[in-house]
């Protein structure tokens, strides 16, 4: 089905056979079974819908997690100078501050640096350590960046500095020659500790050193770091991250974290923390100082208790995010999307001269969202070419930046499933585009554009009662997405424009009460107008969510899409 937006809509394939066996075997309702089957959930799970799992360490006895900690327990005993590198944007930061805030407890000398985006570049590199080791470090630890640091890393050695890196970007041999590298991508190893961000990885190793140290320091306090670099970095909510979002949903006691409280507060809201909040509020804040040459800002909020440090780093924070959407917008106004749409590549590659090297990374996102394909964002940074790019499910594009290096078709770069970051020359841009599109075409056998909605629903299922037996399988995020449905034969009986964006709607089925349903940022595209001014029938590809406004509790309905 071809909606107004342009997108091809297909149904989720489901074996009737095999969900009648499930719910037999089970108990699960029809919705749950295909919900569950589709989704391809393990025993451990199917357990979990209905069972609380507690989250356990499964890097216990793991010898990379026990020799990096041997070494910083040694440099922690001799109180050695140490240097924590962390990343720019959110899960760099929150693996930082948790470093950070287990340091300061145990009254360890150290300090931590953020790369300036434009200045530094990205991560570990020979210039920034020449200029770090003036602090004289005796140790550095690099988080969520160094697995492609081999020159860096040499440089440290050559002046005696121990390394350990804690990272989950995609990594090659040969290997950086750290003292230590934590990288579940490093070798042939259990899938599930390959879906973790660096943050997760940093939380499990602290775990351990506290035992080691018999340290009192309270790290579950700190877990809603854990999710909310898991959320903002895009990482499966499956197995162990599931754990990780469902124990820190249940647990998080909101005023005890003074940073997002405040943000909470600063926003008037009253409500229980949820991974959309997580997503599209504060991650967004914490990325804005990273985004706009603030780099260090993310970590001085989230690793300090001050009140005074806090309102100022909050305050300061949200300006850059409002000062980063204007220009995200004015940078979205300017792109031509028929024209995208008319060529056709499989991959969409956007080059523009003057983009704030900052917001390449979102808009790479937003062409990926809005086509449905991945995409490459370039522009130029001093005397080279700078890309982010953001990938589709199927297609990893943090594996393709090895190829890119050893073609010498790019400088450098980094980067995991969904999302990748390189250096560029202009003149290979040309041949970038042409190595990527038959790379695809090579890997992607079938070009189905097509995105899939997990079932038809009838509108008398929505309400309260389905919305908490779905909300059994959340909390819901990447690869564990939250159900949509196609609802069909219903009239927008009212509609309305909120805040220049979204268009709020009331629809009415043929039989029963009438929805409240709201559709998001749609205010430049075919759908608003629909939603506006159609009034004959029409289908909705649709979500259902809770909405909570002045403590008021009521089931929504989210539009996606809308298919005549």
């Amino acid at each position: 089905m071809i909606s107004v937006s342009g997108k091809i809509w297909t149904e989720q394939k489901v074996n009737k056979n095999l969900v009648e066996k499930f719910k037999q075997d089970y108990g699960f309702g029809d919705i749950l079974s295909k919900l569950i089957i589709s989704r391809n959930y393990d025993l451990s799970e199917i357990y979990g819908i209905n069972n609380k799992q507690k989250l356990i360490n499964i890097f216990k006895n793991d010898k990379d997690f026990q020799k990096a900690s041997k070494i910083l327990v040694k440099a922690i005993n001799n109180n050695d100078n140490i240097c924590i590198l962390g990343d720019y944007d959110v899960d760099g930061a929150c693996a930082t501050s948790l470093l950070v805030r287990y340091f300061n407890h145990i009254n360890q000398k150290h300090f931590f640096y953020i790369p300036d985006r434009t200045k530094d570049g990205y991560g570990a590199s020979k210039k920034l350590f020449q200029k770090l080791i003036l602090k004289q470090p005796k140790l550095i630890i690099m988080v969520d960046c160094g697995s492609t640091s081999i020159d860096a890393i040499d440089y440290l050695n050559n002046h005696n500095i121990k390394s350990i890196v804690i990272d989950h970007h995609e990594i090659n041999k040969p290997y950086p020659k750290s003292d230590v590298i934590i990288n579940p991508k490093k070798d042939s190893i259990k899938k599930e500790s390959s879906l973790l961000c660096a943050s997760a990885l940093t939380y499990f190793f602290i775990e351990i050193l506290i035992s080691k140290t018999k340290s009192n320091f309270k790290l579950s306090n700190f877990l809603i770091y854990v999710l909310l670099a898991t959320i903002c970095d895009v990482m499966p909510l499956r197995k162990i991250n599931k754990i990780i979002a469902r124990t820190t949903i249940d647990n998080f006691i909101q005023k005890e974290n003074i940073a997002l409280n405040y943000i909470f507060e600063k926003y008037n809201l009253k409500k229980k923390i949820t991974i959309d909040d997580l997503g599209f509020l504060i991650g967004p804040i914490i990325n804005a100082g990273g985004r706009l040459n603030y780099s260090k800002y993310g970590v001085e909020l989230l690793s300090t208790n001050n009140q005074k440090i806090i309102e100022d780093r909050s305050n300061k924070l949200i300006n850059l995010n409002n000062k980063r959407k204007k220009i995200e917008q004015k940078i979205l106004n300017e792109i031509d999307f028929e024209k995208i749409k008319k060529e056709n590549q499989n991959i969409i590659i956007y080059y523009r001269n003057n983009l704030n090297e900052g917001l390449i990374g979102i808009i790479a996102a937003r062409l990926k969202d809005y086509f449905n394909k991945p995409s490459i964002v370039i522009t130029k940074s001093n005397q080279i070419f700078k890309a982010s790019a953001r990938s589709t499910a199927n297609y990893n594009i943090g594996k393709l930046i090895k190829q890119l290096i050893e073609n010498r078709i790019i400088i450098n770069g980094g980067g995991h499933n969904m999302a990748a970051g390189f250096s560029i020359q202009k003149e290979k841009i040309h041949m970038l585009d042409k190595f990527i599109q038959n790379d695809y075409s090579k890997k992607i056998k079938s070009l189905d554009n097509s995105i899939i909605y997990d079932m038809e629903l009838s509108t008398s299922s929505i309400n309260k009662e389905f919305f908490n037996n779905l909300n059994k399988l959340g909390p819901f995020g990447n690869y564990n997405f939250l159900p949509t449905f196609l609802i069909k034969n219903v009239k927008i009986i009212s509609s309305n424009i909120i805040n220049k964006k979204h268009v709020s709607a009331i629809i009415k089925p043929d039989l029963g009460r009438t929805i409240k349903s709201i559709c998001f940022n749609c205010v430049d595209s075919k759908i608003k107008e629909y939603l506006l001014f159609y009034k004959n029938r029409i289908n909705i590809i649709g979500q259902i969510q809770e909405n909570i406004w002045n403590n008021k509790k009521n089931v929504q309905l989210i539009i996606k899409d809308l298919i005549l």
